[in-house]
Order: C-alpha cells, then sequence, then structure tokens
C-alpha cells in the first residue's frame, strides 16, 4: 500500500534530521518531536496534505544536508515552496538583531498556508521557554511576538493561541522570581522597530 504524502514527508523528515544527529535542545529528545508537534498543531485547523507534508519537512532545508529539489522531486513544486517559505534566508550579520530583521521580512512575504504553519513552530518552540532557558527567553519572546504581528495571513484561531501563550509568558517573566522590568521588554521591541527592514513593521505596528 503506497504511503500518503504526509506519511512520506513524516519518514524522510525522521531519517533526515537522525541522519544530522539533531535533539531538541533542552530536552535532547530526537529533533522529529518537534516537526511532530507542529503537524499536530496544523492539523487542528483546516489543512490539506500539502500543508501537513511541509509542517513535517519545515527545518530540513535549514537544518539538514536536504535541498529544495530534493524536495521538489519527491513532494512536489507546492510542498517544497512552503518549506522554502519556512527557511531562514541566510545572514552573515554578527548582530542579532540585524538577522532576525532578515528572518521577518522573509516569513512577512510568506503564503497564509505557510505562515499557518510558522505560527503552529512558534506554538511549539514558545511553549516551554520560560521553563527551560529563563535567560534567553526575554530575547526570544520578543522576537516571536513581533513577528506573529506580520503572520496576519495565518490560521486566526493558531494566532489568537500563539498569541496568548506568548503573552502569558512575558507575564510570567515579569513576576517573582525572574522579574525583567516591563521597560525592559519594550525597549528590546524598540532595538527591533527602529532597524527595521523595509517591508516588515508598519507604523501602525509599531504604535500597537
Amino acid at each position: 500500500m503506497p504511503y500518503s504524502l504526509e506519511e512520506k514527508a513524516k519518514r524522510f523528515a525522521c531519517h533526515a534530521h537522525a541522519q544530522a544527529k539533531q535533539r531538541r535542545k533542552y530536552t535532547n529528545a530526537p529533533y522529529i518531536v518537534h516537526p511532530g508537534a507542529v503537524a499536530d498543531l496544523v492539523r487542528t485547523v483546516r489543512a490539506d496534505e500539502t500543508m501537513l507534508a511541509a509542517a513535517w519537512l519545515h527545518d530540513t532545508l535549514e537544518d539538514t544536508p536536504t535541498t529544495r529539489h530534493q524536495l521538489q522531486q519527491l513532494f512536489g513544486h507546492e510542498v517544497a515552496l512552503l518549506v522554502d517559505m519556512l527557511t531562514n534566508p541566510p545572514c552573515r550579520s554578527p548582530d542579532r538583531v540585524q538577522r532576525t530583521q532578515s528572518y521577518l521580512q522573509h516569513t512577512a512575504k510568506a503564503s497564509p498556508r505557510a505562515q499557518t504553519i510558522k505560527i503552529a513552530d512558534i506554538i511549539d518552540n514558545t511553549r516551554d521557554i520560560v521553563d527551560n532557558d529563563p535567560e534567553f527567553a526575554p530575547v526570544y519572546l520578543v522576537e516571536k511576538q513581533l513577528q506573529l504581528r506580520l503572520l496576519r495571513h495565518g490560521d486566526p484561531l493558531l494566532w489568537q493561541q500563539a498569541d496568548q501563550q506568548i503573552r502569558q509568558a512575558i507575564l510570567r517573566l515579569s513576576a517573582p522570581p525572574f522579574n525583567v522590568p516591563a521597560r525592559w521588554f519594550r525597549h528590546r521591541a524598540s532595538q527591533y522597530l527602529s532597524a527595521r527592514a523595509p517591508g516588515t513593521l508598519s507604523e501602525q505596528e509599531e504604535r500597537r
């Protein structure tokens, strides 16, 4: 019995991430648990097999030797295009703000289906960030909050879930035992906003 497109993508992603010897940073679990979680979130909204396949494969171009040509040959143009939209472009700048701006601009141009997958990715990556890495969490959450503003074409239910999750995490960091001042989050966000590349955050979004 032939495998479905999603099952083929799942098997390919499992092999690619395992061959790259990738593990989840904080839990040391096999990396594939993350694409699986993203696919499960995408499955909760109106998603077709192309989106589910791309969800499983969304980190393969960025984190494994997989090429876009391979994905196109194996899974078709639509899947390859979605994964490409979800892959951070090369950026050699040593400055994190500039690199992040490049990534924000890239996903802001993604299709609604790609943005939906990206929102699911944000949900899974921010879910336990405060517990796992409270020192890095403030920086990461500000970046994801800004990125979320640019993903308004993605699924609205997943968008609301991501927005609420990030807000709650920031509130946790503002309270004991972390006590990160609210002004720190505002200042960090202003660094990205003042350095924004054309087409990322509008003046209206800056004032939100």
